[in-house]
């Protein structure tokens, strides 16, 4: 079976931005450089509850998208690529981040043979 160079190159992209982002927010990033009064913490955690729910559905793109990958399905890189326009939609200040992901998995679902023509 033949794989997705594409579905590939989203997937290793949307790993690298998932492990990226969760240190940020969660570990020495943003999270490391915050003070102590109380202001500094309410202001991080306001943005950290922002970022959830981008970073939780960006997380289930990429499960989608290694789904997609490994086993072959197309409709599985149709889903990874509507989460990662969910994903787009939640937190728009980091769109940048999920687009070429996005992208690359509605093409790979374009050009992935359907079930009927393999």
């Amino acid at each position: 079976m033949k794989r997705s160079k594409l579905l590939l190159v989203a997937l290793i992209l949307g790993v690298a931005y998932v492990v990226y982002s969760l240190w940020y927010w969660f570990g020495g990033g943003a999270a490391g450089s915050v003070g102590a009064d109380s202001a500094s913490q309410a202001g991080a955690g306001l943005a950290t509850m922002l970022v959830t729910p981008h970073l939780a559905l960006t997380v289930v793109a990429v499960v989608f998208n290694a789904l997609a990958y490994f086993m072959g399905k197309r409709a599985f890189a149709l889903v990874a690529g509507i989460l990662y326009a969910g994903a787009m939609v939640l937190f728009l200040a980091y769109f940048f981040f999920v687009l070429v992901q996005m992208i690359l998995c509605f093409v790979a679902y374009a050009k992935m043979p359907k079930k009927g023509d393999a």
